[in-house]
């Protein structure tokens, strides 16, 4: 059975029910491998592993419009994506939800396209609000975006996201100071804690120890979820929500599984930056339900 759904209001809260989450999940995986796959090039791991986050956090949680993009997000909930490599799952997310044509996916990291490697501005990509690639400077260019909605009398929510080895960048850290501080009590950060960088294991890399404990020290509310169950994802995505207002930002640790949906690709930290080839496409493709249909 096939899933089709049509935006027909400008400000849209999709509330979607778990299953159709997850459908709309396993055709967002599919979406990833055939874009790396085609060009040979992407990071396919990392965007497998917040799949299901970035899919419900888009059709159950976020208020956005995505059919009149603007850069100002006046009225809407924001989101950041800081870890900007894993730009394939976040361009299939905004295809599906409406921010551009689904069939533009197959223009990925080809000359002159809009979805580029790493999310840019410079060719005005709805959805996209920031250009992401070097590691730390999503949080820091967040929190000037919720200061901004606090300055207008905008009750909205920003919300990001990082990967867990990103958090080894100074700056995360410097900005998680500032967030406490000015009492940023509408910004939801989330980490992707896969325990997994292009180098290897995150504890073999450089451990960051105690992760929930350094974030409760910075003054942020913590919050932790598995990242692969859509209930518990909708559940602690509301229950960040209702925190918001508080007097302190709030942070979601997301353990998640780098590769996942892919037997094959997960459990290493091999996959974080390699595309698979004809071969493994193929058993990829055999693995994950197609629900919307392929562009």
């Amino acid at each position: 059975m096939m899933v089709t759904f049509v935006r027909t209001k400008i400000h849209l809260t999709f509330s979607m029910e778990t299953n159709e989450i997850k459908r709309i999940a396993s055709q967002v995986r599919r979406d990833i491998v055939r874009m790396v796959a085609a060009v040979k090039s992407g990071h396919p791991g990392g965007s497998l592993g917040c799949t299901d986050f970035l899919a419900t956090l888009y059709f159950h949680q976020m208020k956005y419009n995505s059919a009149n993009f603007s850069m100002n997000g006046q009225g809407e909930d924001l989101f950041f994506l800081s870890n900007g490599h894993i730009s394939p799952v976040w361009y299939s997310i905004l295809a599906r939800a409406g921010y551009f044509p689904v069939p533009e996916l197959a223009t990925f990291r080809k000359i002159s396209s809009r979805l580029q490697g790493h999310p840019s501005t410079d060719k005005n990509l709805p959805g996209i609000r920031m250009a992401s690639g070097s590691l730390g400077q999503g949080l820091s260019v967040a929190l000037g975006a919720a200061e901004a909605k606090k300055l207008n009398g905008d009750k909205s929510i920003v919300y990001t996201l990082h990967g867990d080895g990103e958090l080894q960048e100074g700056q995360i850290w410097e900005a998680a100071i500032y967030a406490a501080a000015r009492k940023m009590d509408n910004v939801i950060a989330t980490i992707d804690y896969n325990g997994r960088q292009i180098d290897g294991d995150l504890e073999d890399v450089m451990s960051l120890g105690n992760l929930a404990q350094k974030w409760q020290a910075f003054g942020w509310e913590v919050l932790e979820m598995d990242g692969h169950n859509v209930d518990e994802i909708k559940s602690l995505l509301e229950k960040a929500k209702s925190m918001t207002g508080n007097g302190k930002p709030i942070v979601i640790i997301m353990k998640t599984e780098m590769g996942q949906g892919i037997d094959f690709m997960m459990g290493s930290h091999k996959w974080h930056g390699v595309a698979p080839n004809d071969e493994q496409l193929a058993d990829a493709l055999g693995q994950l339900e197609e629900t919307l249909g392929d562009y």
